[in-house]
């Protein structure tokens, strides 16, 4: 949206961005933009929590997760944009929201972004320990942005390929869940029930095992929001954002929730330890050879491919700011082939320094940063939702002929996924291991509201100004 288009207008302006992703690139992006380390390792922390009633926690956080996507996809394939949720709130809500949930997605994105840089860099470091683990930080830092600074299909060639072999990686790892459950596999028998029934039932520690778990599992949903900021560069923004929210959601949900089932049938839940993969458990346990190295492979892969994905998501937002005056008009420069190259820079630029202070400082200054971030994600949930109750009347309204994307049960899921994100947040609130996040980030949220407010503020009294 251009800064002289009117803010109530729900049809965004052309985009002066290239138009180089095509529908399978946007629906491979859905469906591995989730599919990451937080699933394939961090799973296991929920497993120790929850038990076999795991299952039921990523039933409930995809829940959540899903709804979501559905309200964003309706917005987005009414008015595609490249700041995505960004512009939907600030056309709800007013500058101040616009701002402050593109600001505050913008530094999550170049903060996990350097988790995953040096997460993959641990990994190649222990291939190849001759090369230090900066050296690997480096070199996947130069890649992704040149591959971002050139035409916006070399990110999507990137994206659709990493994908691939996630999704892949799953449904073969059901497959052979599948098979060893029913014992159809060689020197294999039927396992029964008796991991879901057994050492302690399915839910062992209770429903407050399951909370737990939601805690543990709900943010490995995030990046989703991915698909809907590339949506704006693709051939048809609105028919294809519709169309990649539709085949995503339920597709995920069925990873999510089908290799959860898998892992607690095959495996005692007590067997599972936290920081360890339980899916190169499970792998073992059927006798797959060299599963722990197979698994690096594909969570280095799904490192790398999240990293390709946040540099571009923070690069697109902090472009859409720009051009609505929320961010230096500098970054709106666009090369011949429709790339924002100062903003892909600006990202990368502090996406280094996140970096630096996670190699140098992990377990101070850049886990303030991590903390600082570690609730944004609900505060950005919770903006889209508000931003779709108040949108869809107006887009009901004023493009009757958008895409038939809807969000279900209009507007009382709405409100009940607003419940939702209040009822986790509290619930991090009363958790010890999860406060520091919730207090860091209302700390960062605060401040932006302060900045975002301040500017309001200022800006009226020019405006006053001009017209005595």
């Amino acid at each position: 949206m251009r800064d002289d288009a009117p803010p109530s207008s729900p049809l965004a302006e052309p985009e002066p961005l290239s138009h180089g992703l095509k529908q399978r690139h946007l629906t491979m992006l859905g469906l591995g933009g989730v599919i990451g380390a937080g699933l394939f390792v961090g799973s296991g922390a929920g497993i120790a929590v929850a038990g076999p009633g795991i299952v039921v926690s990523y039933l409930l956080a995809g829940a959540l997760a899903m709804l979501v996507m559905r309200m964003l996809g309706e917005m987005s394939a009414a008015m595609p944009a490249s700041g995505a949720f960004s512009v939907h709130a600030e056309r709800a809500l007013g500058r101040w929201a616009g701002f402050s949930v593109g600001w505050l997605y913008w530094f999550l994105l170049v903060v996990v972004l350097a988790v995953e840089a040096t997460g993959a860099a641990r990994i190649a470091h222990g291939w190849v320990p001759g090369v230090p683990q900066w050296g690997w930080v480096l070199l996947f830092m130069v890649v992704f942005t040149a591959a971002n600074l050139a035409a916006v299909k070399n990110f999507g060639e990137f994206e659709f390929w990493f994908a691939a072999l996630k999704v892949g990686a799953i449904v073969l790892f059901l497959a052979l869940g599948v098979l060893a459950i029913g014992g159809w596999l060689p020197d294999t028998d039927p396992v029964g029930l008796a991991n879901l029934t057994g050492q302690g039932g399915f839910l062992p520690n209770g429903w407050s095992g399951v909370v737990s778990g939601v805690l543990a599992v709900v943010f490995a949903f995030g990046g989703l929001e991915v698909v809907t900021i590339a949506a704006a560069e693709s051939e048809d923004p609105a028919r294809n954002v519709a169309r990649a929210v539709r085949s995503a959601v339920w597709r995920i949900l069925l990873f999510y929730v089908g290799s959860m089932l898998v892992i607690v049938t095959l495996l005692p839940w007590t067997s599972i330890v936290p920081g360890e993969s339980p899916y190169v458990a499970v792998l073992d346990a059927i006798g797959v050879p060299g599963a722990g190295q197979i698994m690096n492979v594909v969570v280095f892969v799904a490192l790398l491919s999240a990293l390709n994905a946040n540099l571009y998501g923070s690069s697109r937002m902090v472009f859409s700011l720009a051009e609505r005056g929320e961010a230096p008009k500098g970054l709106l420069r666009v090369s011949g082939g429709g790339v924002p190259r100062r903003a892909v820079l600006a990202s990368v630029a502090f996406g280094f320094v996140s970096v630096l202070l996670n190699l140098k400082w992990p377990d101070s200054v850049f886990l303030y940063m991590l903390n600082a971030v570690g609730a944004v994600l609900l505060f950005v949930w919770a903006l889209i939702a508000v931003s779709q109750l108040r949108l869809r009347p107006r887009i009901e309204r004023e493009v009757p002929e958008a895409p038939t994307l809807r969000m279900w049960g209009f507007p009382w899921l709405t409100w009940t996924a607003l419940a939702a994100m209040a009822a986790v947040l509290v619930l991090m609130l009363c958790d010890d291991a999860s406060r520091p996040q919730v207090l860091w980030s209302a700390g960062a949220t605060g401040a932006v509201l302060l900045v975002a407010g301040v500017r309001e503020l200022l800006e009226a009294r020019r405006s006053t100004t001009k017209r005595n």
